[in-house]
């Protein structure tokens, strides 16, 4: 067994966030809004884009060194061709103690009620759905291209349905859009054993228009729940975990709050980030990756695929949260459709 790689401030590689495609069919205001991602922005030509196996590799170097958690996101995950086939190939990787590994996707859920079924059958642990309200008017407001809401419920349905007995719901709330839906989407997936997570609207990438009075706090939204339906802390479930956990005192559930802007977890940080196009990146906020399709198309081996991940790894000193501030928020990042959330 490999001892796990640690960073510059003792982090250790336990998760990677894989890209397959920077497209999305919604243009949602916090991560990919209309004019600037317009019908003609220039999104990755295919042959540009890591092939599974590609993928396939880097995955495996990184659970060589620690990593456990594989999650597949874009851009929107489910508009890449024949995603279920890299989840069968994902599948079949295991830590070096033999154990399997835990693969989730992060989507929009317009086509979940398609595809569902296929990636529950090619091994897929979990999925996690974006849904910012559950007005249907503030819904298609926000993913802008008028998507209604019912297909997205739907998609979480029928993954139920299939057998997915581990999804989550991903929120972002932006004051004086959504913030008042905050207690409604808690009450929607009380006791359904569907754990909402609330996340403060954070400044990634440049084109969000991101400020400070927008950001709802974590504390905030808590306060909000827990003066109808009481809430108490609970551990985090893993060492790293970005939510913080919360439990409704009736015993009907949980809730979590992801909290980049008001309580930063940088200290605690144990995720990279592969794009598209083979680029990995060491934090959420970074400016630029390290090329890895240069190098896997040079005919390197996994060995030399190891070692770069490992060298990338080890100079990592990453804190972009723990120092934003109004200068840092407008310095270069990259944007959260090409790298995931």
């Amino acid at each position: 067994m490999l001892a796990s790689t640690t960073d510059r401030r003792g982090r250790a590689l336990r998760d990677l966030r894989i890209s397959v495609t920077d497209r999305c069919n919604f243009r949602c205001v916090y991560c990919m809004p209309k004019e600037i991602f317009g019908r003609d922005f220039a999104f990755l030509p295919r042959e540009q884009l890591l092939s599974f196996e590609e993928i396939v590799r880097i995955a495996r170097a990184g659970i060589a060194h620690g990593v456990h958690k594989l999650r597949l996101t874009g851009g929107e995950p489910l508009l890449r061709r024949d995603i279920e086939e890299l989840v069968r190939l994902l599948a079949q990787l295991c830590t070096p103690e033999g154990e399997p590994l835990d693969i989730a996707v992060t989507t929009n859920g317009s086509a979940l009620a398609h595809k569902a079924a296929a990636l529950r059958e090619a091994g897929l642990n979990r999925v996690t759905v974006s849904l910012d309200s559950l007005d249907d008017a503030t819904f298609r407001a926000m993913n802008d291209i008028d998507f209604p809401l019912e297909r997205v419920l739907d998609g979480i349905r029928v993954a139920r349905e299939v057998g997915f007995d581990a999804i989550k719901i991903n929120t972002v709330v932006k004051r004086g859009v959504n913030d008042d839906d905050v207690t409604a989407i808690a009450e929607r997936f009380k006791g359904t054993g569907i754990t909402v997570r609330f996340i403060e609207f954070m400044d990634v990438g440049t084109t969000n228009g991101w400020n400070l009075d927008q950001v709802v706090p974590s504390a905030e939204v808590i306060a909000r729940i827990d003066a109808v339906h009481p809430l108490e802390p609970i551990p985090p479930a893993y060492p790293g975990e970005t939510a913080t956990r919360w439990r409704y005192r009736d015993g009907d559930g949980e809730i979590g709050v992801i909290s980049s802007v008001t309580q930063p977890f940088c200290g605690a940080c144990t995720r990279a980030r592969l794009s598209a196009d083979g680029k990995l990146f060491t934090c959420l906020f970074a400016a630029r990756g390290h090329d890895l399709r240069t190098l896997l198309r040079s005919g390197c081996s996994d060995v030399e695929i190891e070692d770069a991940l490992v060298g990338i790894w080890s100079g990592r000193e990453d804190h972009y949260s723990e120092l934003r501030s109004a200068e840092t928020s407008h310095a270069e990042r990259i944007e959260m459709s090409y790298i995931g959330g």
